[in-house]
């Protein structure tokens, strides 16, 4: 079990670098958007990304 978090987790890193890499200037104006959002938006994101990997990890298996 803790072999496939590991691998999870490098995967979330990769998957996370490939914006950055491929468009910088994209990657810096999200972030600057994303810094401009209050905490309860923050968290409906969140919270919609945690349903949406859910889901998606449900429908895969």
């Amino acid at each position: 079990m803790w072999h496939e978090i590991w691998i999870a987790a490098c995967l979330v890193l990769v998957i996370e670098g490939i914006l950055p890499f491929v468009s910088p200037r994209s990657y810096r104006s999200a972030a600057l958007s994303a810094a401009s959002l209050n905490d309860s938006q923050l968290r409906i994101i969140g919270l919609g990304s945690m349903v949406v990997g859910t889901a998606l990890l449900y429908l895969i298996n």
